[in-house]
């Protein structure tokens, strides 16, 4: 692959309110230059609800106290908590020179490369995007492109309280199981899950990752 930028930057974010990462994620891209280098983001976030452009109301069944934002990201109705690790992916597609099919693709096999790290089968479901394992979804995926720079990315549920997920029909799909890597019997932390699939990630696209 020939191309002018092959590092990709690591940014270590912790713990990051929704609405603080996307507003910086929404800046990036607005910003970024033709030189700048893609990045990742790793970050946990507090218990919200996050809509996605396609998203219906009606699949939000009974939220309680968890808050509810309507996003600009590709998919339906999702959960973030503590407890589940947040990958933000902006790259450039054309330097990437892949399409957004292709990156969802990508994205999908590293996590089935991550997850057989931990000794777990992950596989893909038709015409609906993520990782599941024996028919519950482990890891979500949505996105968002503009001007050929993606932002938003994937969630891979690894160390939580799963019950938010009841009050909402997950990704639209009415009593959808979910899991994570501790119930499927690995004790992987959220910060080890995170640069693990940010490496076969990277690998995957012939990129070096910096910090």
């Amino acid at each position: 692959m020939n191309r002018q930028n092959t590092q990709l930057r690591l940014r270590q974010l912790g713990n990051m309110s929704y609405q603080s990462a996307w507003q910086a994620m929404q800046d990036f891209v607005t910003h970024r230059q033709k030189d700048d280098l893609s990045e990742i983001w790793l970050v946990e976030h507090p218990a919200v609800f996050t809509q996605g452009q396609a998203g219906k109301a009606e699949h939000i069944l009974n939220p309680g106290d968890i808050p509810i934002v309507q996003s600009d990201r590709g998919g339906q109705v999702t959960y973030h908590g503590p407890g589940q690790a947040v990958v933000y992916i902006l790259i450039n597609l054309k330097e990437a020179d892949i399409g957004i099919r292709t990156l969802v693709q990508t994205i999908e096999e590293a996590v089935i490369r991550l997850l057989a790290n931990h000794e777990i089968t992950g596989e893909r479901r038709e015409g609906a995007p993520g990782i599941y394992v024996n028919e519950a979804k482990i890891a979500s995926i949505g996105l968002r492109v503009k001007k050929f720079n993606t932002y938003h990315g994937v969630s891979i549920n690894t160390d939580m309280d799963l019950e938010p997920f009841s009050r909402i029909n997950p990704c639209g799909y009415e009593g959808l199981a979910v899991t994570d890597l501790n119930k499927e019997g690995s004790h992987a932390s959220v910060a080890s899950v995170q640069t693990e699939f940010a490496s076969e990630l990277a690998e995957l696209l012939g990129y070096t990752i910096i910090s």
